[in-house]
């Protein structure tokens, strides 16, 4: 019985990795046509709208330290005048996804 709980566990972490990365891919994908312009095509913020707006570098600690439902709260109602709100121009799978490419920007440090 433990063994079969052990091997159904390995593969939930398994599928959970596989759909993480493909979730960052497409996020990424996404990023590139709706935040870039903002947060830059590396997600550092050194655009002007970035330099000019103080966007936050998504590689920093301080970004990565937020939560996912912190992050996707950002992304859906916005941020005080800086960051508008996606809700209802972006799908909760696609924040998710979105969510999913920050956390593979802070690993490349």
């Amino acid at each position: 019985m433990r063994t079969k709980m052990m091997l159904g566990l390995l593969v939930m972490v398994t599928f959970a990795g596989i759909a993480s990365a493909q979730d960052a891919a497409a996020g990424k994908a996404l990023f590139a046509s709706t935040c870039a312009v903002c947060h830059g095509a590396d997600a550092s913020a050194n655009t002007t709208m970035g330099k000019t707006l103080k966007i936050p570098n998504f590689h920093t600690p301080e970004v990565q330290k937020q939560s996912d439902a912190e992050l996707t709260a950002i992304i859906t109602k916005g941020k005080g005048k800086v960051m508008p709100a996606f809700e209802g121009k972006l799908t909760r799978e696609q924040m998710s996804q979105l969510v999913a490419y920050i956390r593979e920007v802070g690993k490349q440090q």
